[in-house]
């Protein structure tokens, strides 16, 4: 998609929109010939599909959607998802060791192998159900997978031995991505002058569960064992998939197929280089790659670190989860507030300022000499995190239209999982090589690269854009 091809779209109600029409100041499509194609579906509203239905049926109007409830659905069943998810994170070194892992470097390598191999595998997946979500909806992919969630951590508390862990989680990865299913469908259902904040209310869910779970994990890891702790957690996941089964609501329209099955998967192939040459989407792309790519980075390595750093009085799983738990709070609370902020003020601000404040809070980590001096940082490094993730997905959906939301929410899912793929391998290299200092300098400066990017790439397009703004409009 080439700026040379923009012209001035005449549809008011077109999810596509233009530069220098935004007064808060976020990153707008040019038209072109693919977009004009998409346009003529986007103009066909959900109140428009709503009523063909009526229609068809002869049953009068039906009710509008309740895009609140399914919304607040999704919220609770994301926090109970990744609680689930998060629980096993504080005690997972440990329970390696329990598995016949002694060795503490034998631990790390393993733990960081288990984290990465969902990642490698969601980044190959991610992307194609995005496209499938396209075709079939998005509340069967997130059935999908809770359902699958809820089946592999089960199973977690069975295994007799690592490479058991590491096949489940490979499993976990091709089949699950609640975060990605959940966005897609929240970007599709709530109105577009809400979309920052349902995204953001949907990441608080990602932090809030993000929290509790570490904080449960670590409390039940002592209580009742590891394994009955992964059994908890499959409770949670099924728990959430019952609630999206029975309470969240979509009323999805596919788009209509022409022409022939090769022009088809040319024109899909097309379409999804198109979406990549968006330049406000390839540096969001870019940007979740080391978002996802740092946050996952110091799981493997944290209750180790915290080994070293010694806890407070309870014990290092306890304290990993307590880290892990202060984080996910301030995260949840800032990014509901970013989300709504950056509705009013622009995504793109919030999201350079968050960037530039993550990587600053990183580098002090590396000196820390107790935990509650890591526990302080990462709760600062939570505020600045809160704003990263909601607000990179507004700003793709405000870029694409609603029949594109499946693919580019699963480009970036991937992008966020290769992220969480890289990213625990490099720190446990560098851990092993430099120690944690090293590790958490490479975090900080890879997100203050990822803040370089994101100003960059802003203000050479705004410099771009800066001609067509001044010329007058046809007629004068």
């Amino acid at each position: 998609m080439t700026d040379a091809e923009s012209e001035t779209p005449t549809n008011p109600d077109d999810h596509i929109t233009r530069p220098g029409t935004d007064p808060r100041g976020d990153e707008r499509l040019p038209r072109t010939r693919l977009s004009a194609r998409v346009a003529q579906v986007a103009a066909r509203t959900d109140d428009d599909a709503q009523d063909d239905g009526a229609r068809s049926g002869g049953q009068g109007p039906r009710p509008p959607l309740n895009w609140r409830r399914t919304l607040y659905a999704l919220w609770i069943a994301q926090i109970l998802a990744l609680i689930a998810f998060s629980m096993r994170v504080p005690f997972l070194p440990y329970y390696l060791g329990d598995l016949g892992l002694t060795d503490e470097n034998d631990q790390l390598w393993w733990a960081t192998a288990i984290t990465a191999a969902g990642a490698v595998c969601m980044t190959v997946s991610a992307p194609i159900w995005g496209v499938v979500s396209d075709r079939v909806g998005r509340k069967p992919m997130v059935i999908r997978a809770m359902l699958f969630a809820a089946f592999t951590i089960g199973l977690m508390g069975l295994a007799t031995a690592p490479w058991q862990l590491f096949g489940l989680r490979l499993i976990e990865g091709a089949f699950t991505g609640t975060v990605t299913a959940c966005a897609a469908l929240v970007a599709s259902t709530v109105p577009r002058d809400r979309v920052g904040f349902g995204l953001g209310l949907i990441q608080t869910s990602v932090f809030s569960g993000s929290s509790l779970g570490p904080l449960f994990g670590g409390f039940l890891a002592n209580q009742v064992g590891y394994r009955w702790t992964f059994g908890v957690a499959s409770g949670f996941m099924v728990i959430g998939l019952l609630i999206v089964v029975f309470l969240v609501e979509e009323r999805f329209r596919p788009v209509r197929r022409t022409g022939t099955v090769d022009s088809r998967r040319g024109a899909g192939v097309r379409s999804q280089l198109a979406i990549l040459a968006i330049p406000v989407v390839g540096i969001m792309v870019l940007s979740m790659l080391v978002i996802r790519g740092t946050s996952m980075a110091i799981q493997p390595i944290l209750p180790l670190y915290v080994a070293q750093l010694g806890s407070f009085g309870i014990s290092d799983a306890e304290t990993a989860g307590l880290i892990l738990g202060a984080q996910g709070l301030t995260s949840a609370i800032a990014s509901i507030y970013f989300g709504r902020l950056g509705d009013r003020i622009g995504h793109r601000r919030i999201l350079t300022a968050c960037t530039f404040a993550a990587g600053f809070i990183y580098l002090p980590m590396a000196a820390a000499t107790q935990s509650w001096q890591l526990l302080v940082l990462q709760a600062a490094f939570g505020v600045a995190a809160g704003g990263l993730v909601p607000t990179a997905n507004a700003l793709v959906a405000h870029a694409t239209g609603p029949e594109q939301r499946g693919v580019v929410f699963g480009l970036m899912a991937g992008a966020g999982s290769m992220g969480a793929f890289v990213g625990p391998l490099a720190v446990a290299g560098l851990t092993t090589s430099g120690g944690f200092g090293l590790a958490f300098i490479a975090i900080g400066v890879s997100l203050l690269l990822t803040g370089v990017a994101v100003v960059y790439t802003f203000s050479h397009r705004a410099r771009e854009l800066a001609p067509a703004k001044q010329r007058p409009a046809a007629g004068d």
